[in-house]
């Protein structure tokens, strides 16, 4: 490590580079070439990010300014209270751009037809099915609490919508709570014959506020929610004694519901008299005080679809896209014989997840299969591959099964499935104390005649098959033996607890994954101007990585990352990382699928992995990064990539400042994703030659570079 690395003036803040990411999110809702509920759901995509930022990233900043800690980041130079206070305002401002955008959205989807209502506004038929809606259906759920020596302070939930209110008595006014059930659907579409109207169902039950307290005075009333801080340690030694590794983390989810609030929003301005109090109770300032005008639940802007007609739908929405099967494979034969013959890179979300499905259902009822391992991270709510895996335990096969209880906010589900997966009579295993298991790996082994083969498959995304549809993602599948052996002592290591494997393809976190980058990052400098170094990431913040690659800017090494989210390394600048290009694409799906390329020709070296470029990847976790050596599966990354950097419509770049910008001056608008979609749809090929697409000119990085002042209206930097 450097110390004082932000001196170098080549790095910025992790958590303000977060919420740019974030903004950039926003920006797409405010994108006018972006359907209007397309246009929606990008403000909840940022408000939902912002909501975990602060449970993660806050509150363990929040953590470390309790007690004092006075370490400064290294790539800022700012302390834990100095990150906080810039957060604040910043997520502050962007909240309040992100209400001005939803009502401009709520007003223009208003014209269309879609009508987003208060209950106030409601007609004399609404009012009537309303009433029977809320004394029939939400009535008997609720579960108000005033609070009063008898009735203590509740513990406010994150995820939860309380209708907050001051209660006035004859003789005492107190302070009173009704929870909103999670159960209850966002939104309660109202009976019309030629608009869709809606109210929000906390709207609904604030406005029966004087049914549920009939014998009160109601002097305020209002709707709030908090966020807690996630950041709870199943290996802090609170837990130490919880031998049954599901239930340490139950108890861990337990104690998360109790941590520090880093967030209270108010859906109006409060009196001092219900903030005081709520901040007394709460142990907050104004510092973690918002105040929001939009609906506090926002995922009903995914059920909006289904209720819309079919012009509506099309004028509204994007065009459908459903996954095409691999052209790669015959789907009339049985997919584990084929890949003994090629190997197949499937390309999510363009392509189906369905060509694995497949495999694993298949090798469930394969008479000569006798095991199947796999790694799980993050699954589906109903995920068909579980109902495989224990299929194929019932039929009398070894199935061993990796799966990561501490998947933050997947663990009740991954705790659910491994209960299943063992009563199936797969062997479940939980990874490693200190270390999430984040590799997506499967061996599946077949006997027959007393010959052995296998076919693996190792994925840059969850093996999940709804987010394989909304995440750009990598799967490939081979038989290739030096991939296999490497697979087999993979999962001969995580059944004995053995970090330190050796292998000899695949590069494996936290041992020889980060060596190895930096080792080959170190071929390329020796290269000078002819090196090449190419990566695809989520994330860069691993010090050692940005330290390695402004050397090899240095060197003359031409680097491109493609960055879809944080980016420490600040590109562009003078003598350290002038030789550095950063982009960043943001569009219909999340870009997810990380690729790495060392080299140019004969003496590339090219994997897909699992591992962005952050310090919790390379060290803290178990990471696998899988070399493409096929030629037709190499060539088809390069037309990716190759479309990814035609892109002009969607990406934005980083500027020595700092900053995101657009590309000006499109001739001919170009959009990867759209590309990738017709490209696949097209005949079911997958992508078209490379020749087909010419890449923009390289940007020319100008240290002295300052945007033009322009009105903020059409101020189009991220």
């Amino acid at each position: 490590m450097i110390k004082d690395l932000y001196k170098e003036g080549y790095t910025q803040n992790r958590e303000l580079s977060w919420l740019q990411f974030d903004m950039r999110c926003l920006n797409e809702a405010k994108d006018k070439t972006v359907p209007d509920i397309e246009r929606l759901k990008f403000v909840e995509i940022y408000t939902s990010n912002l909501t975990e930022f602060f449970m993660v990233r806050v509150g363990s900043l929040y953590d470390m300014d309790k007690v004092s800690v006075t370490k400064v980041d290294n790539k800022s130079g700012l302390s834990p209270k100095g990150q906080l206070n810039a957060i604040y305002p910043a997520a502050k401002r962007g909240l309040k751009k992100r209400d001005v955008i939803f009502e401009e959205l709520r007003k223009r989807l208003a014209r269309a037809g879609i009508e987003d209502i208060p209950v106030s506004e409601c007609d004399k038929n609404e009012v009537k099915y309303l009433r029977k809606y809320f004394r029939r259906s939400i009535a008997p759920l609720l579960a108000p609490q005033i609070v009063d020596t008898h009735h203590p302070f509740p513990n406010l939930q994150f995820g939860t919508i309380y209708i907050a209110a001051v209660l006035k008595y004859a003789k005492r006014s107190v302070f009173a709570f009704v929870p909103v059930p999670t159960t209850l659907p966002a939104i309660i579409s109202l009976p019309h014959k030629k608009k869709v109207r809606f109210v929000h169902t906390e709207d609904l039950i604030m406005s029966y506020a004087p049914e549920i307290f009939p014998d009160a005075q109601i002097t305020e009333i209002m709707k709030i929610s908090v966020a807690r801080s996630a950041y709870v340690d199943a290996d802090d030694d609170i837990f130490a004694n919880i031998l049954d590794y599901r239930k340490k983390m139950l108890r861990v989810l337990k104690e998360r519901r109790k941590m520090n609030v880093t967030m209270l929003t108010f859906s109006k301005k409060p009196s001092d008299h219900l903030k005081k109090y709520l901040q007394s109770n709460l142990g907050i300032t104004n510092r973690e005080v918002f105040v929001c005008s939009v609906p506090m639940n926002l995922k009903y802007v995914y059920s909006l679809p289904s209720l819309l007609n079919d012009e509506q739908k099309e004028a509204l929405t994007y065009p459908s896209y459903e996954p095409k099967l691999s052209p790669s494979l015959n789907y009339s034969r049985k997919i584990f014989p084929q890949i003994q013959k090629k190997d197949v890179l499937l390309s999510y979300p363009y392509e189906s997840m369905e060509p694995f499905l497949q495999l694993l259902k298949e090798s469930a009822s394969d008479p000569n299969v006798v095991s199947i391992k796999i790694t799980i991270y993050r699954l589906a709510s109903h995920a068909r591959l579980v109902d495989y895996l224990c299929l194929a335990a019932e039929n009398g096969k070894e199935v061993d099964v990796l799966i990561e209880l501490k998947a933050r906010f997947d663990e009740q589900n991954n705790i659910d499935y491994s209960e299943r997966l063992e009563d199936a009579g797969c062997n479940v295993i939980y990874g490693f104390e200190k270390y999430k298991v984040h590799s997506k790996i499967c061996l599946i082994t077949r006997v027959e005649k007393g010959k052995t083969t296998h076919a693996a498959l190792l994925s840059t995304g969850n093996f999940n098959e709804n987010t394989a549809k909304l995440y750009t993602d990598l799967a490939y599948m081979t038989s290739r033996p030096e991939i296999i052996d490497d697979a087999i002592a993979f999962f001969q290591n995580m059944a004995i607890g053995k970090l330190d494997g050796t292998y000899n393809e695949l590069l494996v976190a936290p041992v020889s994954l980060k060596s190895s980058l930096l080792a080959m990052i170190d071929e390329q400098i020796a290269k000078g101007e002819e090196g090449y170094i190419f990566a695809k990431v989520n994330s860069v913040t691993d010090e050692e990585i940005i330290v390695k690659l402004k050397e090899a800017s240095c060197a003359g090494v031409k680097i491109t990352l493609l960055v879809r989210g944080i980016c420490c390394l600040v590109p562009g600048v003078k003598g350290k990382t002038e030789n550095i290009e950063v982009r960043q694409i943001v569009g219909r799906y999340l870009e997810h699928s990380r690729i790495y390329i060392f080299g140019k020709n004969e003496e590339e070296k090219m994997y897909i992995s699992s591992a962005d470029f952050m310090t919790r990847n390379t060290e803290r976790r178990v990471e696998i990064a899988c070399p493409l050596k096929d030629a037709a599966c190499a060539a088809r990354i390069h037309r990716m990539i190759d479309l990814y950097m035609a892109d002009n419509t969607k990406v934005r770049v980083l500027f020595p400042t700092g900053r995101y910008h657009k590309i000006r001056d499109v001739e001919v608008p170009v959009s990867a994703q759209e590309m990738m979609m017709e490209k696949t749809a097209a005949s079911n090929q997958s992508l078209p030659p490379a020749a087909v697409v010419q890449r923009p000119a390289a940007v020319v990085f100008d240290t002295t570079y300052k945007p033009k002042k322009k009105k903020k209206k059409k101020n189009d930097s991220d």
